[in-house]
């Protein structure tokens, strides 16, 4: 039997209206959407010479890292700030210190576009955001002694790190931006494994009434072969231990995504959007055994891992979360289904456009872009109300 608290018997206070700072996902779901919109609009503008803006960082590092730190950092922050109370049953920065919190990711946006600014004040402010989030969650975690969870503060911590060696190559201190940003994609795609196989078999079998099959052994391998991969690329990325490592990452990821399949969550566009991200996780793995090989650009694993699995999952989970948490009922709008169907378009065109097409590249990237921005404009209109205006149920968060 369900115990029922004091608290819930009182009558709740009725919430404010304006809600844009009353739970973590708000303001970094909102950011992240918005972001994903005039970031690849300004990138596509400097790709096609189209707007003379100079940095003092190279175009394409900016890119990298905002599509990495900018828009997938918004949506971590978000989403753990969210769940980690939901976990615990203890506060998270609400009100005044998450607005802290929103701003100090802006600040980092915004920095690089002002003028002789110090390269090293953008650096401080920039790598600020994910050691605050991570001094955020893991306090509950700790007082609530879940082990279990204590892997997403570290792995903040590692993001950190890897964002710290982005800079200090900007800074002139070390040839170390290739190294930050491929541990900064495996720390998120390792985020979305662990997470993932969490929330995408149980989603499903709530939903419909289904049994996803688990295996011990594959749910501790999916990390496992995540991690490896990465030591692979980083020490020896062109060899075929490391393509090997890669493949084999691949098929304990395929194998873990089938165990998950029904095909009753074709139905269901919050379901099956989940499962399309998870399986461009297992794409990304495939494209990295081949370009070790030297057999397709080592980028289109890259991409399969930015755009296609944290595109796919974050708009996904964005659109699931926010409906969750705001008293609302789990089904989607049908123009955010369609969002969901141009989010995997645009990945698809910027994977596998250029193996089937390498003669059009530039129009692969200016397709697949503009496929990305409507998608997540369309979540920006349906979604700004949400999370902005308070619960439809009158309770907090």
């Amino acid at each position: 039997m369900a115990l029922i608290s004091v608290d819930e018997l009182l009558p709740q206070p009725p919430q404010p209206r304006f809600a844009l700072f009353a739970l973590g996902f708000r303001p970094f779901f909102l950011g992240a959407g918005i972001f994903a919109v005039l970031l690849i609009a300004l990138w596509l503008a400097l790709y096609r010479g189209s707007l003379p803006l100079a940095l003092f960082i190279p175009m394409e590092q900016w890119h990298a890292h905002e599509m990495i730190f900018g828009f997938t950092g918004a949506v971590i922050a978000g989403f753990l700030l969210t769940a980690v109370q939901n976990w615990t049953g203890m506060k998270t920065p609400s009100g005044k210190p998450l607005a802290v919190l929103f701003f100090l990711w802006l600040a980092g946006r915004l920095l690089p576009f002002v003028p002789g600014l110090p390269s090293g004040l953008y650096a401080l402010v920039d790598a600020a955001l994910f050691p605050a989030v991570m001094i955020a969650i893991a306090r509950p975690i700790l007082r609530a002694r879940q082990l279990r969870n204590a892997a997403f503060p570290v792995m903040l911590g590692m993001l950190t790190l890897s964002n710290l060696l982005v800079h200090a190559e900007w800074l002139g201190y070390a040839q170390s931006a290739h190294t930050g940003f491929m541990l900064a994609i495996y720390m998120i795609v390792l985020m979305m494994v662990v997470m993932g196989g969490r929330v995408i078999p149980s989603f499903t079998d709530n939903k419909l009434r289904t049994k996803a099959r688990r295996w011990k052994a594959v749910e501790w391998l999916a990390p496992a072969a995540t991690l490896a991969t990465l030591a692979t690329v980083l020490v020896q990325p062109v060899s075929p231990i490391t393509a090997l490592i890669a493949a084999i990452a691949a098929a304990i990821h395929a194998v873990r995504l089938a165990g998950w399949y029904t095909g009753k969550y074709w139905s269901v566009p919050l379901l099956w959007v989940l499962h399309l991200g998870y399986g461009w996780i297992v794409m990304g793995f495939v494209l990295t055994a081949l370009g070790t090989l030297e057999m397709v650009a080592p980028s289109l694993a890259l991409h399969a891992f930015t755009a296609g699995a944290m595109g796919t999952l974050t708009l996904g989970m964005m659109a699931r979360v926010a409906l969750g948490h705001t008293g609302r009922m789990l089904e989607s709008a049908k123009i955010i289904n369609l969002a969901f169907g141009l989010i995997t378009l645009a990945a698809a065109i910027r994977v596998c456009w250029p193996v089937v097409m390498p003669g059009t590249y530039a129009t692969a990237i200016l397709v697949s872009g503009l496929f990305w921005i409507m998608a997540f404009a369309i979540f920006v209109l349906v979604y700004a109300p949400i999370l902005i205006q308070s619960r439809v149920d009158g309770k907090p968060g």
